[in-house]
């Protein structure tokens, strides 16, 4: 990852939603505290505290989009995707439990999942990412706001890691690129216990689930970066966020692939 250093006013912010994740307590929203902050601030801050977590030990999984469907830009009250950086930290075994007492306000969305196989140069071309993927699967994106009340703007999302917390994924399977020129049309859908909660088709991802990884392959592209082979990168959520409660499981199905799921448990403080 590349480390930039920051002013104080954004090391302090980096340190500040360090520690909202740690103790579970969020901090006021850094856009209205900090009004002067910009995208490439935010996202010097992601830096900083994705920096934190490999110096604990953590490593890079992959990547995820957010903020690409309309139903998720109007939740939140933005008009542009944004994107995170997923470790393996962050990973939740599929049918494994999730301990809500780790979180502050979780939520949960339907994804799409897709593996990388080769490594890839910044802003690749359809044609080569096409090539690059090497297996599709279901998912399950826990997102978490370390800033009080979901109270955000794109800047805050961004400098919060796009909210990111959780993700879980079925098995991959191997698509031909017949069947990923199909995903716009498969429908992804989000169960609680045996109740649909939400459901939406790959197009609501900026028309494509393909065009939300072009975006982010050109976007970390501008920082120097790109994907790696064996990278997981989730393209963004095909509905609606749904608020986690204790005691119940989730599982995320489309056609013709395996589905993704785990149960949420109250856990310890």
């Amino acid at each position: 990852m590349t480390s930039l250093s920051l002013t104080v006013e954004l090391q302090q912010l980096a340190d500040d939603l360090h520690l909202a994740e740690v103790a579970r307590t969020p901090i006021p929203t850094p856009s209205t505290t900090s009004p002067a902050l910009t995208v490439d601030d935010a996202y010097a801050v992601q830096r900083a505290n994705i920096a934190r977590r490999l110096k604990r030990g953590e490593r890079v999984v992959g990547r995820k989009v957010g903020l690409t469907s309309l139903a998720m830009q109007q939740q939140l009250g933005v008009d542009s995707p944004d994107f995170g950086v997923i470790t393996d930290g962050m990973v939740v075994e599929d049918a494994g439990e999730l301990d809500l007492s780790q979180l502050i306000a979780p939520r949960v969305e339907a994804e799409l999942a897709f593996r990388i196989g080769r490594d890839l140069p910044p802003s690749p071309s359809r044609e080569e990412l096409v090539a690059a993927v090497d297996g599709v699967a279901v998912a399950l994106e826990i997102i978490d706001s370390r800033v009080a009340r979901w109270q955000i703007s794109l800047v805050d999302t961004i400098a919060d890691n796009a909210s990111s917390a959780r993700i879980v994924t079925g098995p991959f399977r191997s698509t031909t690129p017949a069947e990923l020129a199909a995903l716009p049309e498969l429908v992804v859908t989000l169960m609680r216990d045996d109740v649909e909660v939400a459901a939406g088709p790959g197009s609501a991802v900026l028309g494509d689930p393909i065009v939300s990884l072009l975006w982010l392959a050109t976007a970390i592209g501008t920082y120097g970066e790109s994907f790696v082979a064996g990278d997981v990168v989730l393209a963004g959520a095909v509905a609606r966020a749904v608020d986690l409660i204790p005691g119940s499981s989730w599982t995320a199905s489309a056609t013709g692939f395996d589905p993704a799921s785990f149960r949420t448990v109250p856990g310890g403080s």
